[in-house]
C-alpha cells in the first residue's frame, strides 16, 4: 500500500510543476495600446505641468522614451539633485557653526573633518 501512495505522488509532481511553470510563463496583457510609442508626451499630458517637468528633466519626448525608465529609476534621478543640494546646504551651515533642525551631529562631524 505504501508503494501505491509513493507512485501516485510521483505521478502528481510533474503535473504540479507544469502548472506552476505555466503560471510563471504567462505574460500580463494590458490589452491593445490606445496611443503609439511615438506619441508626444507633451500632447498626452498637456494638462499636467508637473508631469511635463519630469519628462523635460528626463529628456523624454515620446511614450517610447518614457517607457525606458522604471518608476524607481525616475524617482532616483529626480531625488539626486535634491539630495546633493541639501548636502551642500548642510555643509555650508556647518562651516558657519549652524545646522538644520536635529542635524547637530552632522554639523559637528563636518566641522571636525574640515579642521583637519
Amino acid at each position: 500500500m505504501a508503494k501505491k501512495k509513493t507512485q501516485k505522488a510521483a505521478r502528481q509532481k510533474p503535473a504540479a510543476k507544469k502548472a506552476a511553470s505555466k503560471k510563471r510563463a504567462k505574460k500580463i496583457s494590458l490589452g491593445r495600446p490606445t496611443v503609439t510609442a511615438e506619441e508626444k508626451l507633451f500632447m498626452l499630458f498637456h494638462e499636467d505641468y508637473e508631469a511635463r517637468q519630469v519628462f523635460q528633466f528626463l529628456r523624454a519626448e515620446t511614450v517610447a522614451d518614457l517607457e525606458q525608465h522604471s518608476p524607481q529609476d525616475i524617482i532616483h534621478r529626480l531625488l539626486r539633485p535634491i539630495r546633493e543640494t541639501v548636502d551642500r546646504i548642510r555643509t555650508r551651515l556647518a562651516e558657519r557653526n549652524r545646522c538644520l533642525a536635529g542635524d547637530e551631529a552632522f554639523a559637528a562631524e563636518k566641522k571636525r573633518s574640515l579642521s583637519h
